[in-house]
This record gives C-alpha cells, structure tokens and sequence, in this order.
C-alpha cells in the first residue's frame, strides 16, 4: 500500500526526530559543558539584545555580560568556598556532641516511644557509620582532587571541561541570534509556523522558570542563613545553603533543611525555645516562598505539579545522571508546553468532537410507574437480546 505524501513527510520528520534524540542520548556523557554553557548563553542573551538596543556592537554587548557573568561567578566561590570550608570544619568539631545526643537522647526516646527492644539499635555501630560518613565530607575535596591527579585522562579531561564552559558559552552567547535563525530557516516549511509558535511558549517559560527559580533559591538561602546564624546556631549559613539549593524540588529544602535545623538546635541548646526559632524561620520561609518569592519572581505559566517535578528529577538522573537532574525541569517546563498544544489538538479533532450513536449492547429508558405509594421512577436496562431488567432507584 503506497502512502500518501502527507504520511511519508510525517514519517520522515519523525525518524529525523528520533535520530537527533537517539545522538544526544549517546553523546550524554560528554555534553555536561555544553549544557551548561547554553544555560549561561541562555541565561545572559536577554541582557545582551537590550545593550545591543542601546547601540553597542553584538559583540561588545556579549563581551560586557560574559565579563559581568565570569565576575559574578568569581567572586561567588571567592565568598563561598571558605564559609562552606569552615562551616564544614564547624560541622566535625561539633560531632562528638552530636553523637552524644544521639546515643544518650534520641535513641533512648524513640526506644521508650516505641517501645521498642534496646538490644535492636546497635548504637555503637550506627553512631560509627554516621561518624565515618560525615567525617569524610571535610576531605572530600582533597579525595577528589587526588583521585584525579592519580589519573592523567582524568586531568586532562577536567581541565578541558574548565575551560570549554566559559569559552563555548562565549561563542554561543554570541551568535545565539544567529543559531536561532539558522534552525529556523532549516524546519520544514509546512511546520515552521507550528514549531515557531511553540518555541516562543517555552521560552516563556523558561524564562519564567530559569531565572526565577534561581532569584528564589538564591533569596530562600540567605534567609535562612541569616535567620539561622541571627538566632545562634552554628551551622546555620550551611544549613541555609542547602534549603535554598533543594528548594526547586517541592517541599524537598524545606524537609531537608527543617530536620538538619531542628536536630542542630536540640545539640547546641537542648531547650524548646529555640526549637519553636526554628519552627518559626521555616514557617515564615514557606510562607515567603509560597506568597511572594514564587508568585513575583516565577508566576504560574509553568504550571507543574509538584509530583510532575519530583518525577522529572528523578527520571533525569536516572536517564542522564547529573545532565539530566540539570536539565530535568527546563526539559519538563517544555515537554507542558507541547502537552498542552496536543491536548488543544486533540480537543478540536473529530476524535473529540464527534458525538457518539450510543452503545449498541445496552439501551436505557426511564419509565415512571403508578403505585399505591405514589408515582415510582425506574430505569429499564434492554441488551441486545432484549432481555429486560428494572432497577428501581431507592426510595
């Protein structure tokens, strides 16, 4: 049966599309830079087409952003690094107490609690893996770091990711317009307008989603940072990190970063005056987040549900390591967008619109009938046997 050129054009665009796919789910492993030097193009294009509206050069304009993001970048692991370095140093200092309440407070509680057998913890050695495990997070990076120098591909390879993200971020920063323009001329005519339409969709999202979510993590962690350290705890700015960078999974910074709060105040103060301190930052901070931080800087055009989020990061890592938790919710935030243009597709087919003839097995006819009690509705279901059965509704 020869198809008809409609269906051999549909045919061929969707085995183009499926080859595409098929070379970037192979190259996955070598696209990190890449990816995140389209993120910074991404990120920065905005930026530079308003300083090209002012009259400069497209390449003057891409060169003062690209300064501006490198000394962004800088001068945040400049402020960064040490304070993480000495929260951590922090962090094992205070670890014996930490193992202290454990063994002689919580364990014992959640044992008189639940009733449980003593003989079923075995303390020593929980208390031993826990010591080992955040114990090594102080020398993490010299283990990294000599697991690389150990391996001479390895340093070639890191370097090289060094310094291609800044470089291929240049480059596609500066011709972003005209790669734009070039896919563009390359689509199919007959989908041009379609595929155009749904590009400036998701880069509306996108941009609601990019750079909002990241003006929101960013303000969730100084807030609790500095809510932290202002009520005394010791390891407040580390924890106040971590709750702002886990803030873009739903409810997954504020778990995280409520319990690592709550158990550090318990060791450091042991009162409930200061578990209620951190009952209340974390109360206001979701209140924050949900009424003014997302609202003002996020809007509703993503739209996803939290389960939907939860679902992309894990199915990103899954699929494509750290790539793909990376890209997990820009990728989503597009994949709505097309599911929304197929669901208004399919609610203008025939498909949707047809009306239908009936079910021809079964037939429904309401009958009301005279009774000494009253008029009495019932329902006569006819097969296609013709066989009859009355259901009366209930009085």
């Amino acid at each position: 049966m020869s198809m008809t050129p409609d269906t051999s054009r549909r045919w061929q665009m969707l085995a183009i599309t499926a080859a595409i796919l098929y070379v970037f789910w192979l190259l996955a492993p070598v696209l990190m830079p890449f990816a995140v030097a389209a993120m910074l193009a991404y990120l920065g294009d905005p930026l530079a087409d308003r300083l090209q509206r002012l009259g400069m050069g497209r390449t003057l304009a891409v060169s003062i952003v690209f300064i501006v993001l490198l000394l962004v970048t800088v001068g945040a692991l400049i402020l960064l690094i040490p304070l993480i370095s000495r929260q951590i140093d922090n962090l094992v200092e205070n670890m014996p107490r930490y193992v202290d309440w454990a063994r002689n407070t919580a364990l014992p509680w959640v044992q008189a609690k639940l009733h449980l057998d003593p003989s079923a913890f075995d303390s020593d050695r929980l208390i031993q893996q826990i010591k080992d495990h955040l114990g090594s997070i102080g020398n993490a990076a010299s283990v990294v770091l000599g697991k690389i120098s150990r391996s001479s591909v390895g340093v070639i390879l890191w370097l090289t990711n060094m310094v291609l993200v800044p470089v291929v971020a240049f480059y596609l920063l500066r011709d972003w317009d005209r790669l734009v323009a070039w896919i563009d001329r390359m689509l199919p005519r007959s989908i041009e307008p379609t595929v155009a339409h749904l590009a400036r969709e998701a880069d509306s999202v996108l941009g609601a989603f990019v750079r909002g979510q990241l003006l929101v993590m960013l303000a969730l962690g100084i807030f609790y940072g500095v809510a932290l350290t202002l009520m005394g705890l010791s390891v407040g700015p580390l924890i106040g990190m971590i709750a702002g960078l886990l803030s873009f999974v739903p409810y997954l910074g504020f778990i995280v970063g409520f319990g690592s709060a709550l158990i550090a105040a318990l060791v450091q103060y042991g009162d409930w005056t200061h578990v209620l301190l951190v009952g209340g930052i974390f109360l206001v901070g979701q209140l924050l987040e949900g009424y003014v931080l997302v609202p003002q800087l996020v809007g509703d055009k993503i739209g996803l549900h939290p389960v939907a989020v939860i679902f992309a990061v894990l199915a990103g890592g899954y699929l494509f390591g750290f790539l793909g938790v990376l890209l997990a919710l820009p990728a989503a935030s597009v994949i709505l967008v097309l599911l929304r243009y197929l669901a208004e597709r399919y609610r203008q087919s025939d498909l949707y619109m047809e009306e239908g003839q009936g079910d021809p097995v079964l037939t429904e006819v309401d009958v009301v009938v005279d009774t000494p009690q009253g008029e009495v509705e019932t329902r006569t279901v006819v097969d296609e046997k013709g066989n009859k059965k009355d259901a009366v509704p209930p009085p």
